[in-house]
Protein backbone atom coordinates (compact mmCIF):
# COMPACT_ATOMS: atom_id res chain seq x y z
CA UNK A 1 0.00 0.00 0.00
CA UNK A 2 1.42 3.71 -1.00
CA UNK A 3 1.68 6.27 1.53
CA UNK A 4 -1.03 8.58 1.72
CA UNK A 5 1.71 11.58 2.46
CA UNK A 6 5.62 11.62 1.78
CA UNK A 7 7.37 14.51 2.33
CA UNK A 8 11.25 14.66 1.50
CA UNK A 9 13.62 17.31 2.73
CA UNK A 10 11.14 19.90 3.23
CA UNK A 11 12.67 23.71 3.71
CA UNK A 12 10.72 26.83 4.43
CA UNK A 13 12.28 30.14 5.77
CA UNK A 14 10.53 33.31 6.79
CA UNK A 15 13.67 35.72 6.77
CA UNK A 16 15.95 34.32 8.89
CA UNK A 17 14.32 31.84 10.80
CA UNK A 18 13.71 27.93 9.37
CA UNK A 19 10.12 27.32 10.08
CA UNK A 20 10.18 23.83 8.77
CA UNK A 21 14.02 22.60 9.19
CA UNK A 22 14.88 19.44 6.69
CA UNK A 23 11.41 17.44 7.33
CA UNK A 24 10.66 13.82 6.26
CA UNK A 25 7.63 12.51 6.72
CA UNK A 26 5.94 9.40 5.76
CA UNK A 27 1.85 8.45 6.53
CA UNK A 28 0.77 5.24 5.83
CA UNK A 29 -2.84 4.84 4.58
CA UNK A 30 -5.38 4.84 6.69
CA UNK A 31 -4.05 6.03 9.42
CA UNK A 32 -4.47 8.49 11.91
CA UNK A 33 -1.03 10.26 12.84
CA UNK A 34 -0.44 13.11 15.33
CA UNK A 35 1.66 16.13 14.61
CA UNK A 36 2.46 17.26 17.86
CA UNK A 37 4.36 20.20 19.12
CA UNK A 38 4.51 23.60 20.90
CA UNK A 39 3.03 26.66 19.56
CA UNK A 40 5.92 28.04 17.04
CA UNK A 41 7.13 24.06 16.28
CA UNK A 42 6.32 24.54 12.79
CA UNK A 43 3.09 22.58 12.63
CA UNK A 44 0.96 25.10 10.64
CA UNK A 45 3.40 25.66 8.14
CA UNK A 46 4.16 21.93 7.61
CA UNK A 47 -0.08 21.75 6.62
CA UNK A 48 0.30 24.66 4.69
CA UNK A 49 3.41 23.39 2.49
CA UNK A 50 1.21 20.32 2.09
CA UNK A 51 -1.49 22.48 0.66
CA UNK A 52 0.43 24.28 -1.60
CA UNK A 53 -0.61 27.57 0.08
CA UNK A 54 2.80 28.12 0.34
CA UNK A 55 6.52 26.89 -0.97
CA UNK A 56 9.31 24.95 0.42
CA UNK A 57 12.60 26.76 -0.86
CA UNK A 58 13.62 22.64 -1.00
CA UNK A 59 12.34 19.36 -0.65
CA UNK A 60 8.77 17.77 -1.64
CA UNK A 61 5.49 16.17 -1.11
CA UNK A 62 3.08 13.60 -2.69
CA UNK A 63 -0.06 13.16 -1.63
CA UNK A 64 -2.09 9.94 -2.17
CA UNK A 65 0.89 9.08 -4.72
CA UNK A 66 1.37 12.23 -6.36
CA UNK A 67 3.51 15.13 -6.36
CA UNK A 68 1.91 18.65 -4.80
CA UNK A 69 3.01 20.97 -7.30
CA UNK A 70 2.34 24.80 -7.60
CA UNK A 71 -1.12 24.75 -9.49
CA UNK A 72 -2.64 22.90 -6.79
CA UNK A 73 -3.87 19.54 -9.16
CA UNK A 74 -1.98 17.34 -6.63
CA UNK A 75 -5.08 17.96 -3.97
CA UNK A 76 -7.93 15.75 -5.81
CA UNK A 77 -8.89 13.41 -3.03
CA UNK A 78 -7.65 15.80 -0.23
CA UNK A 79 -9.42 18.07 2.04
CA UNK A 80 -9.37 19.92 5.46
CA UNK A 81 -8.01 23.18 6.78
CA UNK A 82 -5.31 25.26 7.86
CA UNK A 83 -5.56 27.66 11.34
CA UNK A 84 -9.27 29.22 11.35
CA UNK A 85 -11.73 27.69 8.95
CA UNK A 86 -12.85 30.93 7.34
CA UNK A 87 -16.61 31.45 5.42
CA UNK A 88 -18.91 34.46 4.68
CA UNK A 89 -20.51 35.63 8.07
CA UNK A 90 -23.47 37.09 6.49
CA UNK A 91 -24.49 33.66 5.07
CA UNK A 92 -26.12 30.66 6.70
CA UNK A 93 -23.85 27.80 7.54
CA UNK A 94 -25.82 25.77 4.22
CA UNK A 95 -25.62 28.51 2.05
CA UNK A 96 -21.76 28.49 2.58
CA UNK A 97 -21.12 25.00 1.78
CA UNK A 98 -23.75 25.01 -1.10
CA UNK A 99 -21.42 27.48 -2.28
CA UNK A 100 -18.19 25.08 -1.98
CA UNK A 101 -20.19 22.40 -3.57
CA UNK A 102 -20.56 24.44 -6.69
CA UNK A 103 -17.02 25.09 -7.31
CA UNK A 104 -16.69 21.60 -6.93
CA UNK A 105 -19.82 20.57 -9.03
CA UNK A 106 -21.06 18.64 -6.63
CA UNK A 107 -25.00 17.53 -5.44
CA UNK A 108 -25.52 20.15 -3.12
CA UNK A 109 -28.48 19.48 -1.54
CA UNK A 110 -27.23 15.78 -0.80
CA UNK A 111 -23.74 16.42 0.18
CA UNK A 112 -24.50 19.38 2.23
CA UNK A 113 -27.20 17.89 4.54
CA UNK A 114 -25.25 14.71 4.74
CA UNK A 115 -22.34 16.71 5.99
CA UNK A 116 -23.89 19.09 8.60
CA UNK A 117 -25.25 15.87 9.78
CA UNK A 118 -22.33 13.94 10.44
CA UNK A 119 -20.66 17.21 12.63
CA UNK A 120 -23.75 17.95 14.52
CA UNK A 121 -25.16 21.30 13.14
CA UNK A 122 -28.37 20.25 11.04
CA UNK A 123 -30.31 22.25 13.46
CA UNK A 124 -28.25 25.25 12.58
CA UNK A 125 -28.46 25.01 8.92
CA UNK A 126 -30.12 28.38 8.66
CA UNK A 127 -27.93 30.49 11.20
CA UNK A 128 -25.49 33.08 9.86
CA UNK A 129 -22.44 31.94 10.72
CA UNK A 130 -20.92 35.20 12.12
CA UNK A 131 -23.31 33.69 14.90
CA UNK A 132 -21.51 30.97 15.01
CA UNK A 133 -18.93 30.20 18.01
CA UNK A 134 -15.26 29.01 17.71
CA UNK A 135 -16.18 25.53 18.04
CA UNK A 136 -19.22 25.61 15.65
CA UNK A 137 -16.95 27.01 13.21
CA UNK A 138 -14.62 24.18 13.42
CA UNK A 139 -17.10 21.76 12.81
CA UNK A 140 -18.22 23.39 10.07
CA UNK A 141 -14.45 23.23 8.53
CA UNK A 142 -14.82 19.61 9.46
CA UNK A 143 -18.01 19.65 7.18
CA UNK A 144 -16.86 21.74 4.29
CA UNK A 145 -14.11 19.12 3.73
CA UNK A 146 -16.13 15.92 3.79
CA UNK A 147 -17.89 17.68 1.22
CA UNK A 148 -15.18 16.63 -1.10
CA UNK A 149 -15.72 12.53 0.13
CA UNK A 150 -11.48 12.86 1.01
CA UNK A 151 -9.29 9.82 0.82
CA UNK A 152 -6.92 12.21 3.21
CA UNK A 153 -7.77 14.61 5.30
CA UNK A 154 -5.12 17.55 6.65
CA UNK A 155 -6.24 19.47 10.05
CA UNK A 156 -4.93 22.33 12.05
CA UNK A 157 -5.81 21.20 15.73
CA UNK A 158 -9.63 20.44 14.78
CA UNK A 159 -10.82 20.41 18.29
CA UNK A 160 -10.04 23.99 19.00
CA UNK A 161 -12.72 25.85 20.41
CA UNK A 162 -14.69 23.11 21.46
CA UNK A 163 -16.38 21.71 24.54
CA UNK A 164 -15.77 18.45 26.12
CA UNK A 165 -19.07 17.54 24.30
CA UNK A 166 -17.65 18.45 20.94
CA UNK A 167 -14.45 17.08 21.57
CA UNK A 168 -15.67 13.97 22.46
CA UNK A 169 -17.65 13.81 19.23
CA UNK A 170 -14.91 15.24 16.87
CA UNK A 171 -12.63 12.52 17.70
CA UNK A 172 -15.93 9.77 17.32
CA UNK A 173 -16.05 10.92 14.16
CA UNK A 174 -12.14 11.01 12.62
CA UNK A 175 -11.85 7.39 14.41
CA UNK A 176 -15.18 6.40 11.88
CA UNK A 177 -13.66 8.17 9.04
CA UNK A 178 -10.18 6.32 9.55
CA UNK A 179 -12.44 3.08 10.07
CA UNK A 180 -13.91 3.69 6.30
CA UNK A 181 -10.45 4.39 5.19
CA UNK A 182 -9.51 7.49 5.32
CA UNK A 183 -6.31 8.98 6.16
CA UNK A 184 -5.94 11.47 9.17
CA UNK A 185 -3.06 13.94 9.47
CA UNK A 186 -4.05 16.45 12.82
CA UNK A 187 -1.66 19.27 14.61
CA UNK A 188 -2.16 19.22 18.16
CA UNK A 189 -0.37 20.53 20.79
CA UNK A 190 -1.99 18.68 23.54
CA UNK A 191 -0.36 15.13 24.11
CA UNK A 192 -3.13 13.70 25.70
CA UNK A 193 -5.58 14.43 22.78
CA UNK A 194 -3.14 12.65 20.28
CA UNK A 195 -2.82 9.68 22.75
CA UNK A 196 -6.70 9.15 22.57
CA UNK A 197 -6.82 9.74 18.35
CA UNK A 198 -3.68 8.15 16.93
CA UNK A 199 -1.25 5.22 17.32
CA UNK A 200 1.65 7.13 15.80
CA UNK A 201 3.11 10.52 16.13
CA UNK A 202 5.55 13.18 15.08
CA UNK A 203 6.90 15.05 17.70
CA UNK A 204 7.91 18.61 16.29
CA UNK A 205 9.96 21.48 17.73
CA UNK A 206 11.46 24.78 15.90
CA UNK A 207 10.57 23.29 12.69
CA UNK A 208 12.37 19.90 13.19
CA UNK A 209 11.60 16.34 13.84
CA UNK A 210 12.31 15.77 17.12
CA UNK A 211 10.59 12.01 17.34
CA UNK A 212 8.38 9.89 14.79
CA UNK A 213 7.27 6.66 15.62
CA UNK A 214 4.28 4.52 17.22
CA UNK A 215 2.99 5.21 20.33
CA UNK A 216 3.69 2.30 22.16
CA UNK A 217 7.65 3.10 21.10
CA UNK A 218 7.31 6.33 22.33
CA UNK A 219 5.35 4.67 25.94
CA UNK A 220 8.18 2.09 25.91
CA UNK A 221 11.03 5.07 25.86
CA UNK A 222 9.20 7.32 28.30
CA UNK A 223 10.46 8.31 32.18
CA UNK A 224 8.20 6.96 34.87
CA UNK A 225 4.80 9.31 35.70
CA UNK A 226 5.16 11.78 38.20
CA UNK A 227 2.18 11.95 40.99
CA UNK A 228 1.43 14.18 43.92
CA UNK A 229 0.82 12.89 46.87
CA UNK A 230 -0.85 13.98 50.08
CA UNK A 231 -0.04 12.43 53.42
CA UNK A 232 -0.74 13.10 56.88
CA UNK A 233 3.27 13.47 57.89
CA UNK A 234 5.11 14.28 54.44
CA UNK A 235 8.33 14.63 57.05
CA UNK A 236 7.89 11.01 57.52
CA UNK A 237 6.38 10.16 54.25
CA UNK A 238 10.12 11.70 53.11
CA UNK A 239 12.45 9.90 55.26
CA UNK A 240 10.21 6.38 53.77
CA UNK A 241 11.92 6.72 50.66
CA UNK A 242 15.47 6.58 51.42
CA UNK A 243 14.78 2.71 51.87
CA UNK A 244 12.83 1.80 48.96
CA UNK A 245 14.69 1.40 45.45
CA UNK A 246 13.52 3.67 42.41
CA UNK A 247 11.39 6.05 44.14
CA UNK A 248 12.16 9.60 44.42
CA UNK A 249 10.40 12.33 46.23
CA UNK A 250 10.57 15.79 46.99
CA UNK A 251 7.93 18.55 48.62
CA UNK A 252 6.08 19.91 45.69
CA UNK A 253 5.34 23.31 44.62
CA UNK A 254 1.57 23.70 45.31
CA UNK A 255 0.87 20.94 48.42
CA UNK A 256 2.19 17.70 49.77
CA UNK A 257 5.11 15.07 47.64
CA UNK A 258 5.71 15.20 44.31
CA UNK A 259 6.79 11.25 43.72
CA UNK A 260 8.55 9.89 41.11
CA UNK A 261 8.39 5.72 40.64
CA UNK A 262 6.98 3.28 38.66
CA UNK A 263 3.62 1.54 39.35
CA UNK A 264 5.15 -1.71 41.18
CA UNK A 265 7.13 0.79 43.33
CA UNK A 266 4.52 3.17 43.40
CA UNK A 267 2.43 0.20 45.49
CA UNK A 268 4.94 -0.78 47.28
CA UNK A 269 5.40 2.81 49.05
CA UNK A 270 2.45 3.15 49.71
CA UNK A 271 1.95 0.04 51.70
CA UNK A 272 5.05 1.11 53.29
CA UNK A 273 3.68 4.55 54.45
CA UNK A 274 -0.02 2.44 55.94
CA UNK A 275 2.81 0.19 57.78
CA UNK A 276 4.22 3.43 59.19
CA UNK A 277 1.19 4.85 60.71
CA UNK A 278 1.60 7.63 58.04
CA UNK A 279 -2.09 8.16 55.76
CA UNK A 280 -1.97 8.83 51.99
CA UNK A 281 -4.97 10.84 52.04
CA UNK A 282 -4.53 11.70 48.19
CA UNK A 283 -2.57 10.37 45.07
CA UNK A 284 -2.75 11.78 42.01
CA UNK A 285 -1.66 12.19 38.34
CA UNK A 286 0.25 15.12 37.74
CA UNK A 287 2.66 14.44 34.88
CA UNK A 288 2.11 11.07 32.16
CA UNK A 289 4.96 9.40 30.90
CA UNK A 290 3.89 10.30 27.47
CA UNK A 291 3.79 13.87 28.76
CA UNK A 292 7.37 13.87 30.47
CA UNK A 293 8.80 12.59 27.19
CA UNK A 294 7.02 15.37 25.21
CA UNK A 295 7.85 18.14 27.75
CA UNK A 296 11.50 16.40 27.37
CA UNK A 297 11.75 16.32 23.56
CA UNK A 298 10.04 19.59 22.89
CA UNK A 299 12.30 21.71 25.83
CA UNK A 300 14.36 24.71 24.72
CA UNK A 301 17.26 23.35 26.27
CA UNK A 302 16.52 20.08 24.91
CA UNK A 303 18.83 18.97 21.76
Amino acid sequence: MSAAVEARGLVKRFGEIRAVDNVDLHVEAGEIRGLLGPNGAGKTTLLRLMFGLIHPESGDVSLLGRLQNADGHGLDGVAGFVEDARFYPYLSARRNLELLTRLDGLDATRQVGEALELVGLSAHARRKVGTFSTGMRQRLGLAAALLRRPRLLLLDEPTAGLDPEGTREMRLLLRELAAGGVTVLFSSHDMAEVESLSGTVTIMRTGRVVWDGPLDRLRAEAPVPAHRLVTSDDRRALELVRSLPDVEAEPDAEEGLRVTAGTEQLDAYVLALGEAGVAARRLELVESPLESMFFALTSPTSQ
